[in-house]
């Protein structure tokens, strides 16, 4: 398989306008764990091997504060920071020693569309806890709203050597590993966040999570089904502060053989919205809160 400079989706930055709430929305409900709070952000971890996946901080309304990816070499950091600036992006930091509790190298920057990225190498880890039938793991991806898909996709592309596994008529699905994709880029009217995919350990896993998000009052919010691209089971939620969260598993993994299919290959017949045919027509209270959550501001 070709060389990856960035190599797996890491974690994400949420901003919530009630931290305690949604604190405890993430460890006891939704399935994470604690790790650290330091300087006002709360880190919390998957059942993987990552520090953490997600780390929250207050923030007057719902938004996305970074995205994390960890990166193959140290130099590839540096080399990162060239053709991103290259691209249009902005250096926020770095490369230099990480001061947050993932430790590492840490380089950062804000993308043309407005996001922060952030990439480490060197990070501190965790030995996986033992699995569990209804945990996420980790990341699976992150959806990201854009005003112009093919100029964000290019952006990954070029700047961060992604690959474009596949384009349908509103996504474009980019990787960085053999997982079909890491960031999905979805058209969209405004720039921001649309959705965070957590991997769980299978379809069951999948199955007994939701049952749990019910039972917390938390009902699915579209699913549950199989994707098109990704060939991916999912399930949605929307959390307490109305950021759209998934369940997910049995993403497709691929290689340099997979066949890249675009936006006739990718229709469904009318009225179906996944392979199944089970999963409803997404509740326009769903499509709102995909676009609900911006970018947080410079």
């Amino acid at each position: 398989m070709a060389r990856f400079p960035v190599t797996a989706l890491r974690s994400v930055e949420l901003g919530t306008p009630d931290l305690d709430r949604s604190v405890k929305f993430y460890c006891d409900v939704w399935g994470l764990a604690l790790v650290a709070r330091v300087d006002g952000i709360v880190y919390l971890r998957a059942t993987g091997r990552d520090h953490h996946v997600v780390a929250l901080y207050q923030s007057e309304q719902p938004e996305l504060g970074a995205v994390t990816f960890r990166v193959a070499s140290p130099d590839d950091l540096a080399s990162i920071a060239d053709r991103t600036v290259a691209e249009g992006a902005r250096l926020l930091c770095g490369p230099a020693p990480n001061a947050a509790p993932d430790g590492g190298v840490a380089m950062t920057i804000r993308a043309p569309e407005g996001g922060i990225l952030r990439f480490v190498h060197g990070d501190i880890g965790h030995a996986p806890g033992p699995q569990q039938g209804d945990r996420p793991e980790r990341l699976a991806h992150v959806n990201l709203n854009s005003t112009d898909v093919d100029r964000s996709a290019a952006f990954y592309e070029r700047a961060l050597g992604f690959r474009l596994t596949d384009r349908s008529k509103a996504m474009a699905f980019v990787r960085c590993n053999s997982d079909h994709h890491a960031v999905v880029i979805a058209a969209a009217g405004v720039n921001g966040l649309n959705h965070v995919a957590f991997l769980m350990p299978s379809l069951e896993a999948v199955m007994r999570g939701s049952g749990r998000m019910i039972d917390a009052g938390f009902p699915i919010a579209w699913g549950v089904g199989r994707h098109g691209p990704g060939d991916n089971v999912f399930s949605y939620f929307i959390d307490p502060v109305g950021t759209v969260i998934e369940y997910t598993a049995e993403v497709l993994q691929v290689d340099d053989s997979y066949v890249v299919r675009g936006p006739d290959h990718w229709v469904w017949p009318p009225g179906r919205t996944d392979q199944w045919g089970i999963a409803p027509p997404k509740a326009e209270h769903v499509k709102a809160a995909q676009l609900s959550v911006r970018y947080a501001a410079p």
